[in-house]
């Protein structure tokens, strides 16, 4: 039996009733449905439907019919012939590799979207879909915390990975803007943990320089704090050098400094929602436990890994208890708390912004540079600097509409 396979294409004012209306023309002709589609933007609705119907009679039947319904609703319908053999290439394309694509931003600007697009194009990729994930942006209201997002699901043989990236990473330092590259498989879509540095991650400020300036020796141990940041020196090395200079500072101001903490932007955001959702939580720091078990009560944080001071007779000695938490260590404990709640090492987050954050970011399904210097910027999988630590929470896909229900 011979059979014809139509594309409709429907565009015009949304209004409640309108698919069921075209789906009920179908339907009395026996179609079937081989795919649909549909999009809204600013109350106009972009539908496709793709079917297949008995050839002869019934086929002109049923365009006649749909072409009627349209102008009954007020909107335009137009059809393309799709010939069996481009709709079997069609059919074949849906092994190909999946992408996802994500770009941020405080406002996203065509320029930036033309340059992204423009990469998927000169590598031959297919774009399935584009969604916003952000709120609409009022022109009347300043925005106290603009942000804008929209994905990108794409499809393709990528054969260079890091080439692919790299064009996106000259991109978002010409443009200020973020994108981030993932691979859209069951992982992505199920990550379960977590891990987050703390000093300039969940908070904004080193926690040690802090301390340092109480102590008097705020300028030599920022110094020793931004080369260990930079990857200069050894992290262990910077560490000693650092508790050192802190000898004799008072357990008093331990304290007052725990409940100044500044706390990121979007990090109670971010991390209110993932408990909603199941995921659990880790502070992974080179930082203190004095402050992470602050912070753990504070947000709500599972698991809390840093060093511990050495504290006598009210006062620091300028040692630690225990091993230092370094950047081999992160990814140590990565690993365990995986292990410990039954989660494949594919499902989880790492977010950091210094050198001792990579081996964590690298072994993580996603790692994350979070307003980081340029060596993890260049060196991690992804990267924030645009907006504030829940940007975390689009590059796994969420919508805002998802989030505000937790708020």
């Amino acid at each position: 039996m011979a059979k014809d396979i139509f594309l409709l294409n429907i565009s015009g004012q949304d209004k409640p009733g309108l698919t069921s209306s075209l789906t009920c023309v179908l339907a009395e002709y026996g179609a079937k449905v081989l795919d649909i589609g549909q999009a809204n933007i600013h109350d106009t609705l972009s539908l496709g439907i793709l079917f297949e119907i008995k050839s002869g009679k019934k086929s002109a039947s049923v365009l006649k019919d749909l072409l009627f319904k349209a102008y009954e609703l007020g909107i335009t319908a137009k059809f393309k012939p799709i010939s069996h053999k481009d709709y079997e290439n069609w059919v074949g394309l849906q092994g190909k590799d999946r992408y996802i694509i994500t770009i941020l931003g405080e406002k996203l600007k065509a320029e930036q979207i033309s340059e992204v697009t423009k990469v998927i194009s000169e590598k031959n990729l297919n774009i399935d879909s584009i969604k916003r994930l952000t709120g609409r942006l009022s022109l009347a209201k300043k925005e106290k915390y603009p942000r804008a997002s929209i994905q990108l699901s794409i499809r393709g043989k990528i054969e260079d990975k890091t080439e692919f990236t790299k064009k996106f990473m000259d991109i978002s330092h010409k443009l200020d803007v973020d994108i981030a590259f993932q691979e859209d498989n069951i992982y992505r879509r199920n990550r379960r943990l977590v891990c987050f540095d703390m000093d300039s991650t969940l908070i904004q400020t080193e926690v040690i320089d802090e301390l340092a300036e109480l102590a008097g020796v705020g300028a030599k141990v920022k110094a020793i704090t931004e080369s260990a940041m930079q990857g200069e020196i050894d992290f262990n090395e910077s560490f000693k050098r650092r508790m050192k200079l802190l000898e004799g500072l008072s357990e008093d101001v331990l304290q007052n400094v725990a409940v100044n903490l500044p706390i990121t932007k979007g990090a109670r955001r971010l991390i209110d929602t993932l408990k909603s959702y199941g995921f659990k939580t880790a502070i992974l720091s080179g930082g203190f436990t004095y402050f992470g078990h602050y912070l753990q009560k504070e947000l709500g944080i599972d698991y809390v890994y840093a060093n511990q001071l050495e504290i006598k007779d009210g006062a620091l000695t300028g040692g630690y208890l225990g091993e230092i938490v370094d950047g081999n260590k992160k990814a140590e404990y990565l690993r365990e708390i995986a292990k410990k709640e039954g989660i494949d090492i594919s499902q989880t987050i790492a977010v950091g912004d210094g050198a001792n954050d990579l081996p964590m970011l690298n072994l993580a399904g996603l790692g994350i540079a979070f307003h980081a210097k340029p060596k993890v910027k260049d060196n991690a999988q992804s990267s924030i600097s645009s907006i504030g630590l829940d940007g975390v929470l689009y590059l796994l896909g969420y919508h805002d509409r998802h989030i505000d229900l937790i708020e």
